[in-house]
């Protein structure tokens, strides 16, 4: 854990901005790649960037911002609220708030929703194996104590020292490593509009859930002290998945085999 890149000045520039904004590099190199298979133009894909940006910044400091503001913000001067350089964004909410964006974005250029989405969903995990380490970095988002080979000790001075933790940015990484893998693979064999995005909300929901099971740094949780917030919102998107399979693997267009 070490927080600080390095300094310009007076101004510190964190590992957290630095691995966000290499996660964002890299997911939208990897999307105007894909783009061009289903017919998009690559620069239409660097045109979104700045609209996934913004939804992606309101969204997830939105998110957490009413998450904890009675632990973090109540009482604090406004400009603390948009104070992200040393962390503080929910995933869930980054996700929704991009996605808003980009069915902005694609209505006003009167672009196909589904194909941008499934160009989009692979390198959202991308991006976001570069963000947990971010995680990492900057020593949010830690596990439970763990007395595993792989555990891990966060320096002094943080929550968990001098416990020995599970390492659960790591493995969150790693899984989103894979699922972008899953995804390309799969865009590349898709049966309709649409399939990438869902399968990534079913799977991306199934892998948080069972990192969260190691998270040990809530304070709140639900169901009788066993389902931490983001394992509750997993159902919901684990559900939307679902449902959008369903409802575009029905719309998809059928061919008939030509006669003999």
């Amino acid at each position: 854990m070490h927080k600080i890149a390095f300094q310009l000045g007076s101004f510190s520039i964190y590992w957290y901005g630095v691995f966000v904004a290499l996660g964002f590099l890299a997911g939208l190199w990897t999307a105007s790649r894909r783009a061009a298979r289903e017919g998009i133009r690559p620069d239409t894909i660097v045109d979104l960037a700045p609209w996934l940006v913004l939804g992606t910044f309101i969204g997830a400091r939105g998110l957490y911002v009413v998450s904890y503001w009675r632990e973090n913000f109540a009482g604090q001067p406004l400009w603390q609220v948009l104070n992200i350089r040393a962390g503080g964004v929910v995933f869930y909410g980054g996700l929704i708030g991009a996605s808003i964006a980009c069915v902005l974005y694609v209505r006003r250029k009167k672009l196909p929703l589904w194909k941008v989405a499934d160009v989009l969903a692979p390198s959202i995990a991308l991006g976001h194996a570069f963000g947990r380490i971010g995680c990492l970095m900057n020593g949010c988002c830690y596990g439970r104590v763990c007395r595993l080979p792989w555990a891990i000790q966060f320096p002094y001075g943080h929550e968990t020292h001098p416990n020995r933790v599970h390492p659960t940015q790591i493995y969150e990484s790693l899984l989103n490593v894979g699922l972008y893998a899953l995804l390309a693979w799969r865009f590349r064999r898709k049966t309709f509009d649409g399939e990438v995005f869902a399968l990534y909300l079913l799977c991306y929901a199934v892998v948080r859930a069972f990192v969260e099971s190691f998270r040990g740094d809530y304070k709140t949780y639900y169901l009788g002290g066993h389902a931490t917030p983001a394992q509750l919102l997993s159902i919901v998107i684990f559900g939307t998945g679902a449902l959008l399979w369903w409802l575009l693997s029905r719309s998809k267009p059928q061919f008939r085999k030509p006669e003999s």
